[in-house]
């Protein structure tokens, strides 16, 4: 799955640092607080990793608290349906991972990453707080409890959090892999780690929420079970904002959206222009002016270099028109390109989120249906994906310190597996976690509907966990290489919108996963039937529907692998 053509990959000019070797600045244009020349010995690195990863875990704490547990809250306590509240655990979900957009949009234009995290950060807590708030209603409120206004502050607090998890995710990835100077060779490999131990640290705040907090709000209460991840999260941003000074700053260089904007609109204004062979015709701003950020030219997707013509009006070739709308320079039509190759790969991961979606809707659907004694205890459905955190946190130590050094020694490459490799191996496990999970379904019906005994027909809970597990192995592969991929493999003034687009996979994912669950409810429930996933799942076919995830997995695969052949990567050492 290597890329095919290196001769079309991009590559960075004057990208050498501008200091001397050993130099004790950094050389990628990172600053510290006082916007000067960051200091290697006294910022960024692990120092600065471990504050901006605490956030992004007290975050997690947060988030996973509502997730992990949300689909049992819809059903039990606003008394929603099964299939209303799986596709409204997906629609939120999915809502979550595509606000990062609007926080990718003003960290590289406006705040800068520091400041966006802070500022929706402090949105979080609000939304947290307002959720907490609609948990101790029905108590407040008593005799006058009303459902509605109960509907409407759990909602509200719900899509509070989701927004200000829109400027959390795409900014904590980014600005802790900016604490490592890409142009150090040390420090560049260092990087390659803190993707998958950034990752690990996301799991622990999961596994946290998928065991105590769940426990919580499913034996102490709900209000108590929001309000714990609340004053967490309190914590985690006055530690943030504590380590201010040891942070590495990328400088803001205006907005990518625009940037890209521009150069579509220029490309259609020119269509009527003939292309020069020579593509050093095309317009270039000196490297002079703005080291570091020319990007050599490529000929795929020609029709885009149309924006950097150099159209002279009149006879006397008089000055080439200087508005952005209509001349852009190579390197910026270079941007456009990037974002374009890397879009089939985007879309091929958006089943994989689809298939782990289950694991907050309909996986913990099925386990309300199963015997939920193990032993002498007696698990929350929600727990179970606990499995699915315990399998990252040991997959990622075995592959980072097994599996790489291992393929490193086989291929040559610092990674060992190339970014291409890790996402296919994803993808093929997250077929492999849908077609036993749909095999679990259909043998847990078997019994149910074979025994007349409650007692005797009801399947062990357990034997889900082999499907969280294979599930939370290919995240470590799909999810975290998906956030490297599109972090390496963004421009270098569109990192946060890179990780945006990362996380909108997840969004686009669990807003398929919505739509499949409202078009299988459609189809399935017509005409009086009970359907694939009716209240009663006893009276259903979900492992139908699982059959269905699997099929469109292997079709999404073959995809994957005509894609990644094809693929031509952004940078030498891209993909």
């Amino acid at each position: 799955m290597e890329a095919a053509a290196d001769e079309e990959r991009p590559l960075l000019i004057d990208q050498l640092p501008s200091q001397e070797e050993g130099s004790q600045y950094t050389s990628d244009g990172t600053v510290d607080i006082n916007n000067q020349p960051a200091l290697k010995r006294s910022t960024g690195n692990w120092r600065a990793c471990f504050l901006i990863v605490g956030v992004e875990f007290t975050e997690c704490v947060a988030f996973f608290a509502i997730s992990k547990n949300l689909v049992t809250y819809l059903t039990g306590v606003l008394h929603e349906s099964n299939v209303d509240a799986a596709k409204n655990v997906s629609a939120w979900i999915g809502s979550s991972f595509l606000t990062p957009l609007i926080g990718a949009f003003l960290a590289d234009t406006y705040w800068g990453r520091y400041w966006t995290i802070v500022i929706f950060l402090s949105v979080y807590v609000v939304g947290m707080l307002t959720l907490t708030v609609s948990a101790f209603l029905p108590l407040l409120m008593n005799s006058s409890y009303n459902s509605s206004i109960h509907r409407v502050v759990a909602y509200l607090g719900l899509y509070l959090a989701a927004l200000g998890n829109g400027g959390i995710k795409p900014c904590t990835s980014s600005l802790g892999a900016d604490q490592f100077d890409g142009t150090d060779p040390v420090e560049r490999v260092t990087k390659g780690s803190f993707f998958n131990w950034y990752y690990f640290s996301m799991n622990i705040g999961s596994l946290l929420s998928g065991t105590v907090l769940v426990w919580v709000q499913e034996n102490v209460g709900w209000d108590v079970g929001f309000a714990i991840p609340t004053v967490v999260m309190v914590c985690g941003l006055a530690v943030f904002v504590a380590g201010r000074k040891v942070y590495r700053y990328q400088r803001v260089e205006g907005s990518p959206l625009t940037r890209v904007s521009q150069v579509v609109v220029a490309a259609v204004r020119n269509y009527n222009a003939v292309l020069p062979e020579d593509s050093s015709a095309l317009h270039e701003v000196p490297a002079s002016t703005e080291p570091n950020c020319k990007i050599e030219h490529t000929n795929q997707f020609r029709f885009f270099d149309k924006a950097a013509i150099v159209v002279k009006p009149g006879e006397k070739g008089a000055a080439a028109p200087t508005s952005p709308w209509r001349l852009c320079t190579v390197s910026q039509v270079e941007e456009l390109k990037m974002l374009l190759r890397m879009f089939p790969i985007w879309a091929s991961m958006v089943l994989f989120f689809t298939a782990t979606a289950q694991m907050s809707s309909t996986f913990i659907e099925q386990g309300a249906a199963m015997d939920t004694r193990v032993g002498p205890f007696t698990l929350p459905p929600a727990s179970l994906a606990t499995f699915d955190v315990i399998s990252v946190m040991v997959c990622i130590p075995v592959y980072d310190r097994v599996l790489v050094p291992l393929a490193r020694r086989a291929t040559g490459k610092d990674r060992g597996l190339s970014q291409l490799q890790r996402l296919g191996a994803g993808l093929a496990l997250s077929v492999a976690g849908m077609a036993y999970a749909a095999l679990v379904e259909s043998r847990r019906l078997s019994l149910a509907r074979a025994s007349p005994a409650p007692a005797a027909r009801k399947m062990s809970i357990a034997w889900q966990a082999p499907a969280y597990a294979v599930l939370g192995a290919g995240e470590v592969f799909a999810a975290i290489g998906v956030l490297e991929f599109f972090y390496d493999q963004s421009p270098p003034g569109m990192k946060s919108l890179g990780t945006a687009l990362a996380q909108l996979t997840v969004a686009a994912g669990n807003y398929v996963n919505s739509a499949a669950l409202a078009a299988v409810a459609a189809v399935t429930a017509r005409g009086g039937r009970p359907g694939w996933i009716p209240d009663d799942l006893n009276q259903g076919h979900l492992d139908y529907f699982f059959w269905l995830m699997a099929a469109l997995g292997v079709g999404n695969l073959l995809h994957f692998l005509h894609c990644s052949v094809r693929y031509r990567g952004n940078y030498a050492t891209g993909s």
